[in-house]
């Protein structure tokens, strides 16, 4: 078959292939994007999962990371038909039947609602909004940007002085459980910044929990954690008209089997081929890249070797129901949220953490939960809601007897505070790890985070240790997925960041060394070196 031709391919059209597809169409390229699936969107999406007019997001749910994004929001999807939606409390935590604490994006709610737990933690909660108002914004401008971040950096550095950058360097590195000691006398802050810190699988004794709490409660008070109107298949819709719009190629049903590095060519299931005369931009996961995608030997051993170390984040068990009416949560600020955390204290999330740790299933499960009837009834019939929740399990833990009780457990949590959701239920759908990587090769063992976040696989160490970017050890070709920094989240980063390296390749004389050029020798210097041992 002769090959079609492009300037880019890009194989996957989740967020981060979508956004690197648009930026270079906006460049002037000619792209063709490859889909396994019959839609676009990857763990974008939405179904009617269990019954007719329940609209199901399967995978991904709210996007504070998208809102907030400088390159989604550079994309100006609402003119191709995206309208975010917030609900009154951004997210809350359900201690029990009457115990919540709630995070708004007015300063002053969030503060009332902690200091029902301990009355000085209003000002200390105060204190900590400033800091993130000064601090937020080039922060999250570097955890976005190709790394090294060093305009972002500099302008961190301006804003937060010597002692201030010394200050963020701690909180790096300093365990949320601690943070909340020393700042937080009640559960209700500590719990808001512990439960955000695990949406990114960081415990609260893990080094570097608190960061990642701030950054989602930041952004939460900052952008809250928006919706698409509809559902989440609406953002990978507006994605698909804007680069058609700029008159780019989406080609579904074409799961991508095969790159030949030397022709620069993706060959598919269905024996097509899709030339690409300037770069290849795969938006999958490092192993799928470099395991399967590419012939072994255009990959330098080493690669193989430093793969052999890379971690996947924990795998997940979803659940979405059809109910005859919104959750009946004993709390009023959990059913104002359109996320609520479900949980005990911040003990029954160090167990829960631990467990995952050494791969046992937790006897308590630590639930996220979403629920849309107060700010988005396109989503259900009138007086219905559509509910969902996901929890954790280790990697390999997850054999079909375990579907069953896991299940039960996930919905007696919500039964403890919210007494009569069961009989609420008309109809559930569970998707377990085995379904998630099933309908999405990248949710390898249902892990939805393209990898760890811990620290040793961040920035220069995403995916194996080099320079923490998009180019890879052969030329031309690119990863562009959550598999390199900064990492999972619906932001567009890693693919944007993906874009940018193709064409600055283009542009750059040939005898300028380009990252990827650089990348390319060190791991072929470490190659010769490991063989000369």
């Amino acid at each position: 078959m002769v090959p079609d031709h492009a300037d880019a391919v890009v194989i996957g059209s989740r967020p981060n292939g979508l956004v690197a597809a648009n930026t270079l169409a906006d460049a002037g390229w000619d792209v063709v994007v490859l889909e396994a699936q019959d839609t676009p969107g990857g763990a974008v999406r939405t179904e009617e999962l269990t019954e007719p007019g329940f609209h199901h997001d399967v995978f991904s749910a709210f996007y504070p990371l998208a809102a907030a994004s400088p390159h989604l929001r550079a994309l100006r999807l609402e003119e191709h038909g995206l309208r975010w939606l917030r609900s009154e409390a951004v997210v809350a935590h359900a201690f029990d039947a009457e115990r919540g604490a709630a995070l708004y994006m007015d300063v002053e709610r969030t503060a009332a609602s902690v200091a029902q737990f301990a009355p000085q933690d209003a000002d200390a909660w105060r204190r900590w909004a400033a800091w993130w108002r000064t601090a937020g914004p080039p922060l999250i401008a570097c955890l976005t940007q190709p790394f090294p971040p060093v305009r972002p950096a500099a302008w961190l550095a301006r804003r937060l002085g010597a002692a201030g950058l010394l200050e963020l360097g701690r909180l790096g590195v300093l365990p949320v459980r601690r943070h909340a000691q020393e700042e937080f006398a009640g559960e209700g802050a500590a719990m808001l910044l512990a439960g955000n810190a695990l949406h990114a699988d960081f415990t609260p004794e893990t080094p570097g929990s608190t960061i990642f709490g701030w950054v989602l409660v930041g952004l939460g008070m900052d952008v809250g954690f928006p919706v698409p109107e509809g559902g989440a298949a609406n953002l990978a819709r507006a994605l698909v008209r804007r680069l058609e719009a700029r008159g780019g190629q989406l080609r579904c049903g074409e799961p991508a089997v095969r790159i030949d590095p030397r022709t620069r060519t993706v060959h598919t299931a269905t024996g097509a081929s899709f030339t690409a005369r300037r770069a290849i931009l795969a938006n999958t996961s490092a192993p799928e890249l470099y395991e399967r995608l590419l012939p072994r030997d255009a990959v330098p051993e080493r690669v193989h070797h430093d793969l052999a170390r890379f971690e996947f984040d924990a795998s997940t068990i979803k659940v979405d129901w059809a109910l005859d009416g919104p959750i009946p949560w004993g709390n009023e600020e959990c059913r104002r949220a359109g996320t609520v955390h479900v949980a005990d204290s911040l003990d029954h999330l160090t167990a829960y953490g631990s467990a995952i740790q050494q791969g046992r299933i937790p006897d308590k499960p630590f639930l996220l939960l979403g629920q849309y009837a107060r700010f988005d009834p396109s989503r259900m019939p009138p007086g219905k809601e559509t509910a969902w929740a996901y929890a954790h399990l280790p990697q390999g833990a997850w054999t079909p007897d375990v579907t069953e009780p896991y299940v039960a457990a996930m919905e007696d949590a919500v039964e403890e505070r919210a007494p009569g959701f069961k009989r609420l239920i008309r109809a559930r759908h569970v998707l377990t790890p085995a379904d998630m990587e099933a309908r999405n090769r990248n949710l390898v063992g249902g892990a939805v985070n393209g990898g760890t976040a811990q620290l040793h696989q961040q920035l220069v160490f995403r995916p194996i240790p080099g320079l923490g970017r998009p180019e890879t050890a052969v030329e031309g070709v690119y990863l562009a997925s959550a598999a390199i920094h900064p990492g999972g989240g619906v932001h567009g980063a890693p693919g944007h960041n993906a874009a940018r390296a193709a064409l600055a390749a283009q542009k750059a004389p040939r005898r300028v060394r380009t990252a990827g050029t650089v990348l390319t020798r060190m791991v072929r210097s470490r190659k010769t070196d490991q063989r000369s041992r």
